[in-house]
């Protein structure tokens, strides 16, 4: 079944927009009380600001850098943050804005914070005001392009710039990078077809690319750091299971405690642009993003990885995605396929960048969705391989590189396959007419 066949059923239970607005807001409480509940509020403050002038290119656990109360209160603000930017855009809560703030909420854990973010988002929405577009349509552009933020504070802090020269030069950069996003994005999609969900991300990897080639023609070095924590897997695998289960049984509840809604979903490929709350409702939608957070973390658990602040943002993001293309279905054949390719190469599921890698090459989820099980395995396998090389490109400013990996996945098997499947459809039913990804996509954009 394929994203423009499916319709919206009026018959779903929705929650209002108020409410909605309220679930994160009392999302961001909950971190900060949990900030509290690990330091004192001298170590926050102090770790808050450690954070605030890190360089934060991947891969910089905050938890390691500073502490987890830190790390925490920095996601609440983060969130918090985003909310105001959703608000003033008078958008509506719909999936991809909820997959963009739990996406915002994960990488608070590694490499966003208010000081790198901000000046994407504004240049981000100053495209929107340059074009007479209303601001919602940058949206998301502004809140996935944050992916750049480690760009602005490396610039800003780790290039022995005099402070005020590098602040006028990250901040600069960044409004720039926003400025770019929307339009790029917009058009990058068509080269993925929908199939690699973090479309911004691919994005961001080319935008990345290019800035990182021209600091390095001045002679500027920048180095990929790994800063992991490990110390704190307990803790977090019972916040983690904890709010997953309270999801799934929140989403049971507004769902009325029915399947058909996550029948649906299931059934879905997950290519963009697939709204999963028009596909199920609210409450299945929950309920799926919940299951894909218990699956996840008992996945990470299994393997024997620690739940550092990468780890935790990659699972906060699968989850995200659970309301925007990403469905237990569709994301299983891609991590089994990263994870066999961990064991028959030199690497270990145990390292933290392989593990991440397994969790967030479910990008490319709608290409099991839509080519089946087994072509979902291969991709995940090509997609490990491919991750742990393009990161020198963008030097690491770019926290999405996932995204950038999997779009060059994408761009290369689905032509592939789509030629395949389309005269594989045409020789066993020629009377049917096959709807070419790319005219799906259009139509949903």
């Amino acid at each position: 079944m394929t994203a423009v066949m499916l319709q919206k059923d009026s018959n779903f239970q929705s929650v209002p927009t108020r409410v909605l607005y309220g679930l994160f807001v009392g999302l961001s409480l909950a971190m900060i009380v949990l900030a509290f509940w690990f330091n004192t509020p001298t170590e926050i403050w102090e770790g808050f600001w450690l954070i605030t002038r890190s360089p934060a290119t991947l891969l910089t656990d905050y938890m390691a850098l500073a502490n987890p109360g830190a790390t925490l209160m920095n996601a609440a603000i983060m969130t918090l943050q985003a909310m105001v930017v959703v608000w003033m855009c008078r958008a509506k809560i719909n999936g991809p804005v909820i997959s963009a703030l739990f996406l915002i909420i994960g990488f608070s854990f590694f490499g966003k914070n208010f000081y790198n973010s901000m000046p994407i988002v504004l240049g981000a929405l100053a495209y929107a005001k340059v074009t007479n577009n209303p601001l919602e349509r940058s949206l998301l552009a502004a809140l996935f392009g944050t992916a750049l933020g480690p760009l602005v504070s490396e610039l800003t802090f780790n290039q022995g710039l005099a402070l005020p020269i590098g602040v006028t030069v990250g901040l600069s950069v960044g409004f720039i990078t926003g400025f770019v996003l929307p339009p790029l994005a917009q058009h990058l999609i068509t080269f993925t077809k929908g199939f690699s969900l973090y479309n911004v991300g691919f994005t961001c990897g080319f935008v990345g690319s290019i800035f990182i080639s021209i600091m390095r023609s001045f002679g500027m070095e920048i180095n990929t750091v790994s800063i992991i924590s490990t110390e704190y897997t307990e803790a977090f695998s019972v916040i983690l299971l904890v709010l997953f289960g309270v999801m799934i049984v929140y989403g049971a509840f507004v769902n009325q405690f029915k399947l058909a809604g996550l029948v649906n979903i299931y059934k879905h490929t997950g290519q963009l642009s697939t709204d999963f709350l028009d596909v199920g409702g609210i409450g299945a939608t929950i309920m799926n993003m919940g299951a894909l957070g218990i699956f996840s973390t008992l996945y990470v658990l299994t393997l024997g990885g620690a739940l550092s602040g990468p780890v935790i943002g990659g699972i906060l993001t699968i989850v995200g995605f659970g309301s925007f293309g990403k469905h237990l279905f569709n994301c299983m054949p891609i991590m089994v396929g990263a994870t066999f390719m961990s064991y028959i190469t030199e690497h270990t599921t145990q390292e933290p960048a392989i593990l991440i890698a397994i969790l967030f090459s479910t990008t490319l989820a709608p290409i099991a969705g839509r080519y089946g099980t087994l072509v979902g395995i291969i991709a995940g396998a090509i997609h490990l391989t491919l991750v742990v090389n393009v990161g020198f490109l963008h030097g690491g400013v770019n926290l999405y590189n996932n995204g950038f990996a999997g779009g060059l996945v994408a761009g290369m098997m689905v032509p592939i396959l789509e030629a395949i499947h389309v005269h594989r459809v045409a020789r066993l039913n020629p009377q049917r007419p096959e709807v070419d990804p790319a005219e799906e996509v259009e139509t949903l954009s």
